[in-house]
């Protein structure tokens, strides 16, 4: 087909401008690939003989910069502040290794490595040993209005399938309806010299009334059979559940060196509530560990020493758990499962007088002495033999369980709280009954005592 006057054929440059022949259709775009110097002029690359294959050779031309050509201010005008932008980091990074190295010498410093000898290991296949076991027999409850009498029979301690159980049970109820004296002195059976711990009595027609400890259930101890000054317990047990229920695994001085509780010291190795986790204080879902020292039991110092710990998706009433202490001269601490997962940790670094931060004189006036640092031992109470205590208390009027929370039945500051309590016996006593509540199972007990030579260090 013939093309018009614009036609871009073979024809003339006029005809190749346009194929089509008219003045509407754009030109062809040029070839990307063609050489960009045929279309420029040789002209403009100067004579022939600067030209090599289309291109110049001055057309890229470098030269070297002379010294001095350039100006570099910087080497000749000096800020004196600028030496500090690398100074100080060096400092900060110095004082950083510094502190880490005196933070881990006096992590390692402060950690005794003594050897241990194992005094006791009781896995109860043999029954209870009463040459290391001794059952105990009050009414008193250390002085924290509990509800329960500790007895001798096999009621409320015995062995089961391998295992000491210590189990709560009910109070005769003929002993809550009359007149009725529990002597234990009398009987000879009393494990205190106090007479408030050994007799109890129910006597309706007093004002206020009274009557005798309306549970009874099992403490034992390792008084005679084991005792340690600084060392290691381990206790693998399954707390008691049940609501108003408190098992503990916790020590006592052999002697009143320093004198009476708490001036000797108290060692709460672990405590624990039976009620579930709805309670408002927490149940068997917490443990607490606490030291007890002070003066007088009105400045009693533990809630310095008092630490907390929930059991991990589980509570420490549904299965076996593994408490423990370690016990030196510099440091004390209580674990569970783990010495990892520690609950509570004392340093010995400073005299615990100076740490209780104690009154000269007490609020009726009674100076207070300050038997600890004479010694000379920073540990001090808590530089003396020490037995191992298991039980499960009943209530309170201490305040263990606080007045008012999740239906407490009873009222501490009440001179008929053991009333109130077993009047309300048809709410709690089911939780005991339920399987598996209401008892404490303990299947290993382990003591070892520090043996390297270096206890009074």
């Amino acid at each position: 087909m013939e093309g018009g006057p614009n036609y871009r054929g073979s024809g003339t440059p006029e005809s190749r401008s346009n194929p089509f022949g008219d003045d509407i259709s754009p030109a062809p775009r040029a070839n990307p690939f063609a050489s960009p110097f045929t279309s420029r002029p040789a002209s403009s690359f100067g004579s022939s003989s600067a030209v090599r294959g289309g291109l110049s050779s001055r057309y890229f031309h470098s030269r070297r910069v002379r010294k001095g050509e350039v100006e570099q201010p910087w080497r000749t005008k000096k800020d004196p502040k600028e030496k500090w932008v690398t100074i100080i980091p060096l400092i900060g990074l110095l004082l950083g290794f510094g502190i880490a190295g005196f933070l881990v010498y006096d992590g390692i410093s402060t950690v005794v490595h003594h050897k241990y000898c194992q005094i006791m290991s009781d896995d109860f296949s043999g029954g209870l040993n009463t040459d290391i076991w001794t059952q105990e027999a009050e009414v008193g409850g250390f002085g924290n209005g509990q509800f329960e009498e500790t007895t001798l029979t096999d009621e409320n301690v015995f062995i089961q399938d391998g295992k000491l159980i210590i189990k709560p049970t009910l109070q005769d109820p003929a002993l809550l309806a009359t007149y009725n004296v529990v002597n234990l002195t009398s009987a000879g059976t009393c494990s205190s010299t106090d007479l408030d711990n050994c007799v109890s009595v129910t006597n309706l027609t007093a004002n206020p009334p009274t009557i005798i400890q309306p549970v009874k259930s099992g403490r034992i101890n390792t008084k005679k059979g084991a005792t340690i000054k600084y060392g290691r317990v381990q206790v693998t047990a399954k707390l008691a559940s049940g609501d108003w229920l408190w098992p503990a695994i916790w020590m006592l001085p052999v002697n009143d060196t320093y004198g009476p509780w708490p001036k000797s010291g108290e060692i709460d190795i672990a405590e624990s509530r039976g009620n579930n986790h709805t309670y408002a204080q927490g149940g068997n879902n917490i443990v607490s560990s606490a030291l007890h020292w002070g003066p007088n039991s009105a400045n009693d110092a533990w809630w310095r020493t008092n630490v907390k710990r929930s059991a991990l998706h589980t509570t420490y009433a549904a299965q076996e758990h593994t408490f423990g202490l370690e016990w030196s001269q510099k440091y004390l601490f209580t674990w569970v499962n783990s010495n990892l997962l520690q609950v509570l940790y004392t340093n010995f670094n400073e005299p615990l007088w100076k740490r209780g931060g104690f009154p000269s004189v007490d609020s009726n006036g009674t100076k207070l002495l300050d038997n600890w640092t004479p010694t000379g031992h920073l540990s001090a109470p808590f530089d003396e033999d020490f037995y191992l205590i298991l039980n499960v208390a009943v209530g309170g009027t201490n305040g263990w369980f606080q007045d008012g929370h999740s239906g407490k039945p009873w009222v501490d500051t009440s001179p008929t709280a053991k009333q109130e309590f077993i009047e309300a016996q048809d709410q709690w006593y089911p939780t005991w009954q339920a399987e598996g509540g209401g008892q404490m199972e303990v299947s290993k007990v382990e003591m070892w005592q520090q043996c390297d030579g270096d206890e009074d260090a």
